[in-house]
């Protein structure tokens, strides 16, 4: 029996890639589990960020420079969110103890231009990460995923994208503390 299939994944989890994962999409990976249920999981890469800042891609929010990350490989045409703190905006989804997912857009817009949204505790994504039914499942049994219930929160936002990965697996302790530090390439060990 594998580490993960003691912890099943739900929304709020984190998914850490293992050390050694090769696809380009999830290499030294964090993906927020956003939804898991009997049809299948939704999640963004939590660390991966793309050439984009939100202005550009946003023309009401042309003056914010937020980075926007890379969700993950499906539909990269779509921008998602996720934000901190108390419940802004309609239609949001709390995956965590002050963390939500999407709400209502317009409303995130009009917050975000009359500073009621700090635009830091705010963090976009193009594309999101998609496993069907019982995929996510079989993943974690091959141990390809390592679920981590560390509590999203500001100092997560503020890691640099190469050190979240490492910081959650040394937070983790034992054995992942030691994974921590694996090189990308076995072969180097």
């Amino acid at each position: 029996m594998s580490q993960n299939e003691k912890i099943k994944p739900k929304a709020g989890d984190l998914l850490i890639s293992e050390p050694f994962l090769q696809d380009e999409n999830f290499v030294r990976s964090v993906v927020l589990l956003c939804e898991h249920n009997e049809e299948g999981s939704f999640g963004l890469v939590f660390n991966k960020l793309s050439i984009l800042k939100l202005g550009e891609l946003v023309e009401e929010l042309e003056f914010l420079e937020n980075e926007v990350f890379v969700g993950g490989p499906v539909e990269q045409n779509t921008l998602h969110y996720i934000y901190l703190g108390e419940k802004a905006l309609d239609r949001s989804i709390q995956i965590g103890q002050e963390l939500w997912w999407g709400g209502d857009y317009e409303q995130l817009v009009e917050k975000l231009k009359t500073g009621l949204i700090d635009p830091e505790k705010v963090r976009f994504f193009i594309g999101y990460s998609g496993w069907g039914l019982n995929q996510l499942e079989e993943e974690l049994e091959e141990n390809t995923w390592i679920v981590c219930r560390e509590e999203v929160d500001l100092q997560t936002f503020e890691y640099t994208p190469e050190e979240l990965w490492r910081k959650l697996l040394k937070n983790m302790g034992g054995e992942f503390k030691v994974m921590a530090n694996y090189p990308l390439d076995p072969r180097l060990n």
